[in-house]
């Protein structure tokens, strides 16, 4: 899982916990806010109703339910006792105080199917930095509401609640903060609202299933924030395992209205043959490197975000380093639309969105030397959704159709159109490689049995497979990348007749987009 970080991806930072003075938003870490933003209206506008439920959650109730187990905090170990011992369905109330798992690594809750879990105003369950899991096994429908989960110690890759990814669980209403790992697996049909997943060793939330895909998914109005506390990217380079929240293989997902910021390292990140997914109406902002990386997954819609101040510390770590590549805010690696694979879309198509101040924009790239059954190919033993195995990926049979196509994940179809882009380099702090638009691969050169050897990727994801800038407005100082990192052009060259990109857009600040 993952993928190195060669010219394909991006790597996480140092953690920026700043928020924006502008929205009347509050530092959820005790930092200085930041300077206020000039983001034009349509940006305001969707920051002030963004999710702010780590600073503000909502209360639980007061009162048992008619008919609820009530869990008492004084009683060390109560809950997963008390969860053995009552039938499937049952609803569990927990008292206001910290509840305590027996003092065991293993120790853990163990719901039955339907379980529901209700948490009285603060009400805490405590790992004290002994028990690794919270929440686990593969009961289905259950209900986590009102609770704050903190202080688990999961190892790296593991959550703390719903641990076992199983299916049809509902997390509202809750925090779950300062644990190690994910704070949150996921199953399918899966939904998470309006919960704070802040401050937790690796992910927020690792929505991942071992043996399988998950389907249906739903993440809306969340805040996400201050992830990747143990800095998992410098402990291990290139393992392509940090950020707020990460998603593998996952078929439907709606990720709608939620606060994604000040996580260290990515704010969204879909990794490996995720499909079908709407992005829209969140602030993705301060992330330390990129908003969005939509990797070796195929059509999505990304739609109505405000994107901001993104990318500062991974994009000028890498410019620092005097590496030419468009290190983007929205990053596309080997992905794109694909009509066979059923989704809501063929396409990935990224609109009305308003992109400011970010460390450059979006760039679509893809890999020569990565397909499937390649050594480039670090998501080792996976392949397109067109191939499931990826052991006919050999020569000679992958130098012909069908295979020459659909052995290789291809960033095609991509659609970007009616957005702004703003920049200004004096709030960015920069002067060079912070305001590039790109699309581009690199040389092929491996595999010795590759078919995709030297300019044909380059040539394909630039001039054939059909990725368009349009109807735009550009705000700054912007350049633009095609080809390879060496290309850089003006907007009249990325307008001409070589490119043909960004046919309708503009670079009146004063146009609408």
């Amino acid at each position: 899982m993952g993928i190195k970080r060669r010219h394909w991806a991006l790597a996480a930072a140092p953690l920026a916990l700043a928020l924006l003075t502008a929205t009347g938003c509050e530092s959820t870490s005790g930092t200085p806010a930041a300077k206020p933003s000039t983001a034009p209206s349509t940006a305001t506008s969707a920051a002030r109703s963004m999710a702010r439920v780590c600073a503000h959650p909502a209360a639980g109730p007061a009162k048992a339910p008619a008919g609820a187990v009530t869990v008492d905090p004084a009683v060390v170990g109560d809950l997963a006792s008390k969860t053995k011992s009552s039938p499937a369905n049952t609803t569990f109330w927990l008292r206001p105080g910290k509840h305590r798992l027996t003092p065991d690594r293993y120790a853990q809750v163990i719901p039955k199917k339907g379980d529901r879990y209700l948490g009285a105003p603060g009400a805490v369950l405590d790992g004290g930095k002994k028990n690794q899991y919270a929440f686990a096994g593969t009961a289905r429908d259950v209900t986590i509401r009102y609770l704050t989960v903190q202080h688990f110690v999961a190892p790296q890759n593991e959550g703390v609640v719903n641990h076992d990814s199983a299916d049809g669980w509902v997390i509202e209403h809750t925090t779950i903060q300062d644990n190690s790992g994910a704070g949150l697996m996921a199953g399918a049909r899966q939904q998470v609202r309006a919960s704070c997943l802040r401050d937790n060793g690796q992910y927020g939330m690792n929505a991942y299933k071992g043996g399988g895909g998950i389907s249906g998914l739903v993440v809306e109005d969340n805040e996400i924030v201050g992830n990747n506390t143990d800095n998992w990217e410098r402990k291990q380079e290139g393992c392509g395992c940090s950020g707020g929240i990460k998603f593998w293989a996952v078929n439907g997902a709606d990720v709608r209205g939620n606060w994604v910021h000040d996580n260290r390292g990515a704010g969204l990140w879909a990794d490996t043959n995720n499909n079908d997914f709407l992005i829209e109406n969140n602030v993705l902002e301060n992330n330390d490197g990129a908003a969005l990386i939509y990797e070796t997954s195929y059509n999505a819609i990304i739609r109505n975000n405000t994107i901001r101040r993104n990318n500062w510390v991974e994009g000028r770590r890498y410019a620092d380093r005097g590496d030419n590549f468009p290190y983007a805010t929205v990053y596309l690696s080997e992905s794109g639309g694909e009509p066979r694979v059923r989704a809501r879309t063929d396409k990935i198509e990224i609109y009305r969105n308003v992109l400011e101040n970010n460390w450059s924009g979006i760039t679509l790239w893809e890999n020569a030397d990565r397909f499937c059954n390649s050594p480039a190919n670090t998501s080792s033993g996976d392949c397109t959704l067109l191939v499931k195995d990826p052991h006919r990926c050999v020569e000679p049979a992958i130098a012909k159709a069908p295979l020459y196509s659909d052995c290789r994940w291809k960033t095609q179809r991509v659609d970007i159109h009616d957005n702004r882009f703003v920049l200004d380099e004096s709030v960015v702090q920069c002067t060079e490689m912070c305001d590039r638009m790109a699309v581009l691969s690199n040389y092929g050169t491996y595999p010795d049995w590759s078919p995709y050897k030297g300019e044909k990727v380059a040539e394909a994801i630039t001039h054939e497979q059909d990725n368009r800038w349009h109807h735009n407005v550009y705000v700054g100082p912007w350049e633009f990348v095609a080809y390879d990192p060496s290309r850089v052009f003006d907007f009249d060259e990325w307008q001409g007749t070589d490119y043909r990109q960004d046919a309708g857009s503009t670079l009146d600040p004063r146009a609408g987009g």
